[in-house]
């Protein structure tokens, strides 16, 4: 046996032995969370699809309409379920195997780009992340394309092209987005490519002065288009439409292609890739060391991330946060998870080349970051970005188990995901299909048009829609709020006293946490409810 394989093979084994520790250190972090019922998007697009492809083979959904998302996710989950059963156990248990892979794939980008420590540091903070420890579990597929990404780096700047075209390919097939990394790369290699032969900026290209190989290197980075076009061209096929049902492209493409509300959505990207979640003190603490000359140890001055890689990363991050500033009805911050890692590597190498002190430092951050965990910022936001998704569902959980119970047989007027979740029973909520009557929401107008038609339900099921703090920073500037109106689809709950004084109801079962709210709502007979409208004026205005 040579020197050279003794050393792959002890570098394989230490590779599989960091992994199997972040699988057990991610594991644990989430024990808790594992048999939780599915959450938000879960219920509505990913575990039906996926369980659609485990029931009938077909790779496009048919108990709900087809997002046109790649199905690499929704197989991997199906092909879990096969093996080992379906449950949220299974379900979450799967995801948090991707989300290691992530972490590991972060890990090795980091050791390749900067050194051990730094990629120690950088792996915990990532993991700790709120929207990145949330969505560790989630079946949704935004880290799994994360992953793939970081992956992809490590082989692009490895320059072993081959693996760089087949990790960027599966990014694609796990998150069409995910194409904008190689893409983005694409054009900074024909940049290189241009200038490499004057040296104009060679020192600025991660492959300057390598030939051999250069057009290959190129052409590798468009590889991941062709089965993504291929997933289109069979999802049009199938469907007639490339890019999802109309409705789904409608709100995420055309209705964002807006001056004003790309502007908004903008700033809002910044915001999440370098402030969110207090992901700012991190930031501003490499801002920080910025000023400070770099520390030198026996070997001479602490080495920086090489420039030409630190401007991959940035133009990675500006790419996404520009893309997903046109893009995207909701703007989710998980939809950035492929860019904030990398600002997180790029802080922590900062920190770590400049502050002498600097592991201090970070264990102030994962201490707020763990705070943003269990405390919710004094804003709105995302309730899939921290535990909150939690509180979620085990109000819900607890709700329509008493629905189940006290009302089986009843018509239960509610929104989306509640409807979903009493009338699909396989998401882990209700253990026998509810008869539902969807509104869009609880607001005034939509309450109020659901007593029209009282006849066609019994019960109601009202909850927070989203999260609303008690005293927001921006809650006496109203142009923010209709400027979230019209661009961003807020609108404000009524709460369960009013729709019950409305409905003409009781509340016979109501929980809160932490804001959040659900109740139900046991309704009177229609001649009754209609006296009850006219003293819904007084509760409103109090």
């Amino acid at each position: 046996m040579t020197h050279a394989t003794t050393a792959n093979e002890t570098g394989r084994l230490h590779s599989a032995l960091i992994f199997a520790l972040i699988i057990v250190f991610i594991f644990l972090l989430h024990l808790s969370l594992l048999r939780l019922p599915y959450f938000w998007d879960e219920a509505g697009y990913y575990i039906p699809a996926a369980r659609d492809l485990l029931l009938t083979g077909s790779l496009i959904p048919r108990s709900t309409p087809s997002n046109a998302h790649p199905p690499l996710v929704m197989a991997y989950l199906a092909l879990a379920w096969k093996i080992a059963g379906y449950s949220p156990l299974v379900t979450r248990s799967a995801m948090l195997l991707i989300a290691g892979f992530a972490l590991f794939s972060l890990f090795r980008l980091a050791q390749r780009v900067a050194n051990r420590e730094v990629a120690v540091a950088a792996t915990l903070c990532t993991a700790l992340y709120p929207v990145f420890f949330t969505q560790s579990s989630l079946a949704q597929v935004d880290l799994a394309a994360a992953g793939l990404i970081f992956a992809g780096l490590d082989t692009y700047i490895d320059d072993r092209q081959s693996a760089t075209g087949l990790w960027f390919s599966l990014g694609a097939l796990a998150k069409e987005t995910a194409v904008l990394v190689p893409l983005a790369l694409f054009a900074f290699e024909l940049f290189c490519w241009r200038r490499d032969g004057s040296n104009a900026h060679g020192d600025l290209c991660v492959h300057a002065g390598k030939h051999e190989g250069q057009k290959w290197r190129t052409a590798s980075l468009l590889f991941p288009l062709l089965p993504l076009a291929t997933w289109f061209g069979y999802h049009y096929l199938r469907t007639g439409y490339v890019f999802g049902n109309p409705d789904f492209f409608r709100y995420n493409v055309e209705a964002t292609l807006n001056p004003t509300r790309i502007l908004l959505a903008l700033a809002m990207r910044v915001w999440q890739a370098f402030g969110y979640m207090q992901l700012g003190l991190l930031t501003l603490a490499m801002l920080l060391a910025m000023a400070r000359p770099p520390l030198r140890d026996k070997a001479g001055e602490r080495p920086r991330i090489l420039l030409p890689v630190q401007l991959v990363f940035l133009l990675i991050i500006l790419v996404y946060i520009a893309a997903m500033a046109f893009v995207g009805g909701a703007v989710l911050a998980r939809y950035l998870l492929p860019a904030v890692p990398l600002v997180i590597v790029v802080s922590v190498s900062t920190l770590w080349r400049r502050v002498r002190h600097w592991k201090g430092v970070l264990a102030i951050v994962v201490f707020a970051f763990l705070m943003a965990l269990f405390v919710n910022p004094p804003y709105g936001f995302s309730i899939e970005d921290n535990l909150a998704y939690r509180d979620y569902i085990r109000l819900h959980e607890n709700a329509e188990k008493f629905l189940v119970a006290r009302y089986p047989t009843a018509r239960v007027l509610t929104a989306w995901p509640a409807s979903d979740e009493l009338s699909r029973p396989y998401l882990g909520y209700a253990n026998r299909p509810m008869r539902v009557f969807r509104v869009e929401n609880f607001t005034l107008e939509q309450v109020l048009s659901a007593v029209e038609v009282r006849s066609n339900f019994d019960v109601a099921l009202v909850f927070s829609t989203k999260y609303e703090p008690p005293h927001s920073l921006l809650e006496h500037w109203r142009a923010w709020e209709q400027l979230k109106t019209r661009f961003f689809g807020f609108h404000r709950d009524l709460p369960a006293a009013a729709v019950a004084q409305i409905l003409g109801g009781e509340i016979v079962f109501s929980e809160s946490r932490h804001r959040q709210w659900v109740a139900v709502i046991a309704l009177q007979k229609v001649e009754e409810a209609k006296h009850a409208i006219y003293g819904a004026d007084d509760l409103l205005s109090r």
